[in-house]
């Protein structure tokens, strides 16, 4: 007797409900940068992750996601660019996390000094997209060159991954993540000591120019504004690739590969994988996703310098990983958005408003109790009960498991014929 399947409960509508009431209290009422202003528009950005979630019309589905992504987010960052910042702020970490998680979830390598690769894209566009070209060579880049260096510097990082990775594939476990940790303060180094007068050291590199600069600022006062629209639309199209390529890798053959290497080297070296290609080939396409982001930061902030670089970076990103969960591609973007959004939205926003209470009289705390001051404490704390509570990540990986029952079945019953 066949067992009745019940169907998919269909959550379109208050999946399009939630995405529009966050939109129209965000652009109509909570237009501040307040935390509850915050709050509201990082709850309407949430929206994407219940886009891609629940069970909802196809259709729908497209278009809501459309409008969100083209409508929803560059309307309000236009209200208020520190919105859209926010949002290009997290595309970036959530390709760091994607191109960290094919070496770490993927391929089981831990790469502590993932940062390198993101500070060679910072300082590829830094230097011949700045006066420091002109200083060293006589000539500079045009503002749109970047696009000719982002492609650049996802070869460049990605060599940078195998000459890297050449020397310590051969590690293991905490030995392997002690020697990349080392090779990446060796980059950052490298960068502080100014070799050649390339990177002006401690001092950083300035007046970075930005793509479609002379565009935007010919549009008026507006011009800032738009200059954020045109890194949204970039990250936006990095982003898509990124978890379009990842997704294809995940489920190729390099990526069976990796999840076989992850699991038992040695099962994996006798079945014919040779591990040292198959490890460089996920350094390289990891330091790849995170070159092109460093070229697109470096752009941004206009300014580069050692200290955006250090070790702590490849820590956050690394908790980004495994906070959304190793191996996962919906975890890893989630994992970026959540520890982004609280490192510089929700924390900081909250330190300003408890300091706001305390200065007005309505919280009576003692001088020493500074909100800022605990803000990584709080992070550690958040970071800690997340883990606890979700072990394996926001979103763990789902594998595929293949099922044998009616392959013992068959066999049973070619026995029972001899």
């Amino acid at each position: 007797m066949s067992q009745l399947v019940r169907p998919k409960r269909d959550f379109t509508i208050p999946v399009v409900a939630f995405t529009l009431i966050t939109f129209f209290l965000k652009f109509f009422v909570f237009k501040g940068i307040t935390f509850v202003d915050s709050m509201i528009f990082l709850t309407f950005i949430s929206s994407l992750y219940f886009l891609v979630t629940f069970p909802m019309n196809k259709y729908v589905q497209i278009a809501l996601g459309i409008l969100v992504l083209f409508v929803g987010i560059p309307l309000i960052g236009f209200q208020n660019t520190s919105s859209i910042n926010v949002v290009i702020d997290i595309a970036i970490y959530a390709a760091l996390a994607l191109g960290l998680n094919i070496v770490v979830g993927f391929a089981g390598l831990l790469d502590l000094g993932y940062v390198a690769f993101f500070a060679v894209g910072a300082y590829l566009w830094a230097i011949f997209g700045s006066g420091q070209a002109t200083e060293l060579f006589g000539w500079q880049l045009p503002e749109n060159g970047f696009f000719l260096i982002a492609i650049v510097a996802v070869l460049v990082a990605a060599l940078f991954g195998v000459l890297l990775g050449l020397p310590v594939l051969r590690l293991k476990g905490d030995y392997l993540a002690i020697v990349t940790l080392g090779l990446g303060e060796v980059i950052r180094v490298i960068a502080n000591n100014n070799p050649a007068g390339l990177t002006k050291g401690s001092v950083g590199i300035d007046s970075i120019q930005q793509p479609l600069h002379t565009f935007t600022n010919s549009l008026g006062s507006d011009g800032y504004k738009w200059q954020s629209v045109v890194f949204y639309v970039i990250v936006l199209a990095v982003i898509a690739v990124a978890i379009l390529v990842t997704n294809r890798l995940d489920q190729s053959r390099i990526g069976r590969a990796w999840t076989a290497i992850r699991e038992d080297e040695i099962a994996a070296q006798a079945m014919g994988i040779p591990l040292v290609a198959t490890k460089l080939v996920a350094f390289a396409t990891g330091a790849s996703f995170a070159g092109i982001m460093g070229t697109i930061f470096a752009a941004k902030q206009s300014f580069v310098d050692p200290a955006s670089f250090d070790v702590n970076q490849s820590i956050g990103v690394l908790a980004m990983v495994v906070l959304g969960g190793l191996g996962s591609i919906r975890g890893a973007v989630v994992g970026a958005a959540v520890v982004t959004s609280l490192n510089l939205v929700v924390l900081p926003t909250l330190a300003i408003e408890f300091n706001n209470l305390r200065q007005s009289g309505a919280l009576n705390l003692p001088p020493q109790f500074e909100v800022s001051k605990y803000q990584r404490l709080i992070y550690g704390i958040i970071l800690i009960i997340m883990m606890i509570y979700r072990s394996q990540g926001l979103v763990p990986a789902s594998r595929k498991h293949i099922e044998v029952d009616d392959a013992h079945a068959g066999q049973g019953a070619m026995q029972g014929g001899d």
